[in-house]
């Protein structure tokens, strides 16, 4: 069968279908649903924020805030609408997204100027602009490129604003410009984890397109191998009984678990069933070995398949199946497998339309009386011609053509050829151009192409050119101007939009699935939960690695800021030393690989991605350690008493006349909870950690957050205590402001850490749910893939056991579309063996069920005949076919081509292993006879001599051999005697060369071949003095 690999996606190959398809999916697996979580985000945050505008002090202070928070709740509310009724497509999905960022950008803005104008911190603001750059990587749906230049500007505009602001272009100090430093430290890492984030959830979805892909390949191409399966079936047998072979194929491939055949009883299956009223025709070529003898190998499997595909569609046309072909013989019957009132008038009919090329119908005493006197007969004789006819006293006729008296119509076949041409041309070139005006098929030509096998019910809608995902690699066919290929393209883009859009709803949780619980938290199959969880993570130990700039970021910061303190250093190093031991532990197979003694270290690191435990329990470590030095310092910082001289604390004002050179503790807040949320963000950072666990860090983390703020010292006092240090804006005058600056403060550190909580706790399940669809698809994927193997090994039992395997791998693979299958040899042995016993022993009555158990017993002959192919001593054996009793083979047909004649050896060795082979059947036999209490007794004969091979046969393709050497080989056996091998003079010659004891006959009489010398091979020795052949 095509080898593996030829029905999966090309590697490295990308058309605009397929990244029209690819865009698809990510606008209906990721745009969509993540856009859908930040509109609703970002809806809650506007209303907080109006909120947080009326409880806080008066409104009117607030009227840019208040009306821009309006504006963009309205806006938000719209696009959210829009996004979930899916009325955007990809490219309004990309403005709507860049409508969101510019809203964002306004409401930080109108943030940041309300600050000012109240003289509230413009630091406290640093955490919106913060969200805007993360949710502009992992929320909104830019490109790389795109994120990357949203995130910049979002930082740049910010920094320059507020470094206007705070008096850094005007008075310059050293204070601001370190604030600023930290604050571009801060949008830094926001931009780096996002694209970290960006970039390890693009390829997450580009793998996961690929197995959707993947699935849908596998899913299309197991129904064409279904189909074939069954076209090849029903090309040897009927359908009422190739269907019952294929399902106990199948089932035993499935319960043994193995490739193999192996009885589950004392018996092989049995495929019989008895049928009333059947009519048979039975047609011979007279003069074919004659015929054959002029013709080369091509043309003569030209000129039979031709025929015989004539055959086949006059078989067709007259409701006849064909049962076999006997070399030029063709045995057809009317009547199954359901029964036909008309079976003889059918058989009759055929033979008519058969007989304008070829032979003249001869029936029986019993089809003429079903035939209702339909066609005028004479006297057949048929009893001068055959013994058996004679013997059982049968009279024949022959049918009358009632087309002879009829003018010739003219003729439509191709121009003869004028004057001497038509003389000088060969009898079997004229045959040949004669039989080709039929326009019969080539054998399997229902399986070369996919359009064959195509659904030719499917209505074609409209033309689409091929696509460029074949179903083989190596061969796209064109189907341009085929309406089931246009159909079958049509229906790959309309299963692939389909499989995307139920892979991926833009609505996870709320979605009905048979594969999830309701919210789409867990598996409903417990196997397949424990596997997800079990399952090896690529790549984690990068997320150590993110999680440890994210600290470095938060180091820097402090370092920057930060008052010095001996607890500042020591907390600092020890998550630094921890933090180096897990990157260490995580990359020691890197680092470590000049260093082979360092083994057990290198076996510890590459379990990281492997040992759920070993990771889980560095993922908590490292996060728990991280959420730690973000606020561990907060309680230990040193605060002065309250109501300390105005001159001793940092004005609140953005006048640069009252800026000290340090910044006090209170003003340090914005920037702890910078640091909580970066640790927030290292949480997420770990894509495919457990989401109840990242649920609880968050929540821990967030809880012990809000309390530490929340007791800080900074809210003890009145308003008016640090009122009073408070310049305002008009006057610069001291006056005590009736807002409560600090209380606003605290109340947007509150606001700022539940937003980033929210935010990371629904991005963390969307990527839980696509974690979980990937592994679900995967499991998908390979349940497909084994049962599309089961089936690929099913039709390579059936191809092969149908061909030989040199001849099967010429009708499949890369030989799809080449001529006919045709092969001359020079010296090849040929058996015919039959049980001549079983015509008397073959009764039909009650007692053996109407013949059924004489049926039985010769399908154990046969099948225990077979079984001896299978031993590596009979590797060169073929069988050919079975006729009745009789059981043909051949040896020396899987010879390479060219290669006859340079080992003559060889040549000979198959004719004392086919003399081996057929004393192998004889010994079979008489096990058979012991254990069924009978005496059969095999008739062998063989000849060895050049053949020639092919397929032959359009709706019903079949091998055989051809040729002198059959032909004599067959008189051997039918002129032999029981238990007794005969053989030519010339095979005769060679098997005493090999050590073969031989018995000269004498002389007999062959049919077409007058007298010939042959000999019988001595049995009882044989086996002890062949030669080289045990």
């Amino acid at each position: 069968m095509p080898a593996k690999g030829r029905y999966f996606l090309n590697e490295g190959e990308e058309d605009p279908d397929q990244a029209a398809l690819y865009g698809k999916y990510r606008l209906t697996s990721q745009h969509g649903p993540l856009l859908l979580t930040l509109l609703l985000v970002a809806v809650t945050a506007c209303v907080a924020l109006i909120i947080i505008s009326f409880v806080c002090g008066d409104p009117s202070g607030h009227q840019a805030v208040l009306g821009m928070a309006f504006f963009t709740f309205a806006a938000f509310v719209v696009l959210y609408v829009l996004v979930y009724v899916e009325c955007l497509v990809s490219r309004w999905l990309r403005a709507s997204a860049l409508l969101i960022w510019v809203c964002l950008m306004m409401l930080g803005y109108m943030l940041v100027f309300d600050s000012w104008i109240n003289t509230t911190s413009v630091r406290a603001q640093v955490p919106f602009f913060l969200f805007i750059v993360f949710v502009v990587y992992t929320l909104l749906p830019f490109s790389m490129q795109g994120a990357i230049a949203a995130g910049v500007i979002s930082s740049i505009s910010h920094l320059l604003v507020l470094g206007a602001i705070m008096g850094a272009f005007t008075a310059p100090s050293i204070q601001v410009g370190l604030q600023l430093l930290a604050n571009a430290v801060i949008f830094l890492c926001g931009n780096l984890t996002g694209a970290f984030h960006k970039h390890h959830m693009q390829d997450a979805s580009r793998e996961l397109f690929t197995y959707t892909v993947k699935c849908i390949q596998i899913r299309r191409k197991l129904r064409i191998e279904k189909r074939q399966q069954e076209n090849l079936l029903l090309s040897v047998l009927p359908a009422h009984i190739s269907m019952g072979m294929k399902l106990a194929i199948i089932e035993r491939l499935k319960e043994r678990g193995d490739r193999r055949y192996m009885p589950d009883n004392n018996f092989h299956s049995l495929y019989v069933k008895r049928h009333q009223n059947v009519s048979i025709l039975y047609a011979d070529i007279v003069g074919f070995t004659r015929l054959a003898s002029d013709c080369s190998p091509k043309e003569l499997v030209v000129v039979l398949n031709e025929l015989f595909g004539k055959f086949d569609q006059i078989a067709k046309a007259n409701e006849c199946m064909r049962i076999k072909i006997l070399g030029d013989c063709y045995y057809c019957v009317s009547g199954l497998p359901v029964s036909l009132p008309t079976h003889a008038r059918n058989c009759v009919k055929m033979g008519l339309d058969m007989c304008e090329a070829i032979n003249r119908v001869h029936i029986t005493e019993a089809t003429l009386n079903h035939l209702d006197k339909a066609y005028e007969v004479e006297d057949g004789h048929g009893q001068q011609r055959d013994p058996y006819l004679k013997e059982m006293n049968i009279r024949t006729y022959l049918v009358i053509d009632p087309r002879s008296q009829q003018p010739p119509p003219p003729s439509q076949h191709l121009p003869k050829p004028k004057g001497d041409a038509a003389l000088k041309m060969r009898a079997s070139v004229r045959m040949t151009r004669y039989l080709e005006s039929w326009g019969a098929a080539r054998p399997f030509a229902h399986l070369n192409h996919r359009e064959s096998v195509s659904s030719g019910e499917t209505p074609v809608t409209r033309g689409r050119r091929p696509k460029t995902i074949p179903l083989r690699r190596h061969r796209t066919p064109d189907r341009s101007a085929s309406p089931k290929g246009r159909s079958e393209d049509d229906s790959y883009d309309e299963e692939m939009l389909s499989a995307i859009e139920g892979l991926s709803s833009t609505r996870p949780c709320c979605s009905k699935s048979d594969d999830f619980y309701m919210f789409g938290f867990f598996f409903v199959e417990k196997g397949l939960e424990r596997e997800y969880r079990l399952a090896p993570i690529p790549r984690a130990r990068h997320y150590f690695a993110c999680a440890s700039l994210i600290f470095v970021c938060i180091l820097l910061v402090h370092v920057l800021l930060m008052p010095r303190m001996v607890t500042l250093g020591v907390s600092f190093g020890l998550v630094a030393c921890v933090l180096g031991l897990v990157l260490g532990l995580c990359f020691a197979h890197k680092f470590l690989r000049c260093c082979p003694a360092r083994g057990t270290l290198q076996a510890i690191s590459k379990r990281v991605e492997t040992q759920p435990l070993l990771r889980l329990s560095l993922a908590i470590l490292t996060i728990g350690s991280l959420l730690s030095i973000a606020i561990v310092n907060l309680p230990l910082m040193p605060f002065p008493a309250l109501g300390l001289p105005a001159g001793n604390q940092t004005s609140l004002s953005p006048s640069p006349r009252a800026v000290s050179r340090e910044l006090m503790p209170c003003d340090l807040l914005p920037y702890y909870t910078c640091s909580c949320i970066l640790a927030f963000v290292a949480c997420s950072v770990f894509l495919r950690m457990s989401l109840e666990l990242k649920v609880a860090m968050l929540t821990v983390g967030l809880v012990t957050y809000l309390v530490l703020f929340n007791i800080s010292p900074c809210w003890k006092s009145d308003c008016s205590d640090y009122g009073q240090a408070n310049l305002t804006k008009t006057n610069g005058t001291l006056s005590s402001s009736s807002l409560c600056l600090w209380k606003d403060l605290k109340v947007m550190i509150n606001f700022y850490l539940v937003l980033f909580y929210v935010t990371l706790i629904m991005l963390s399940r969307q990527i839980d749910y696509y974690c979980r669809l990937d592994c679900l698809w995967k499991k998908k994927f390979k349940k497909e893939h084994e049962e599309f193997e089961t089936m690929e090994n099913v039709n390579r039992l059936l191809l092969e056991n149908v061909l030989p395997a040199h001849v099967a791998a010429h009708f499949i693979g890369d030989k799809l579309n080449e001529d006919w299958y045709h092969q001359s040899y020079d010296c090849v042995c040929v058996m015919f063996a039959s049980v001549p016993d079983f015509k008397v022993f073959y009764t039909e009555c009650d007692v053996n069920k109407e013949g059924l158990e004489c049926l039985r017993l010769l399908n154990e002959i046969i099948a225990d005949f077979d079984e001896l192919l299978l031993k590596p001593k009979f590797s060169s054996v073929e069988k050919i076919k079975t006729i009745g009793s009789t059981y043909m083979a051949a040896a020396g047909l899987s010879s390479p081509s060219g290669t006859e004649n340079q080992d003559l050896e060889r040549q000979h060795a198959h004719i004392g292993i086919m003399v081996e082979f057929s004393i192998a059947l004889m010994s079979k036999l008489d096990g058979i006879n012991r254990h069924s209490f009978n005496s059969f007794r095999l008739r062998v004969g063989i000849n060895h001599g050049p053949v020639i091979a092919g397929v032959i046969g359009a709706r019903k393709p079949q091998y055989d051999i051809w040729g002198n050497t059959v032909n004599v080989a067959s008189r051997m056996e039918s002129t032999g005697e029981l238990g007794k091998i005969q053989v030519t003079e010339e095979t005769c010659t060679i098997l005493q060369g090999l050590g073969y004891s031989c018995e000269c006959r004498g002389l007999i009489n062959v049919k077409g071949k007058g007298e010939l010398r042959t000999y019988f091979v001595c049995t009882d020795t044989a086996k002890f003095q062949g030669l080289g052949l045990n």
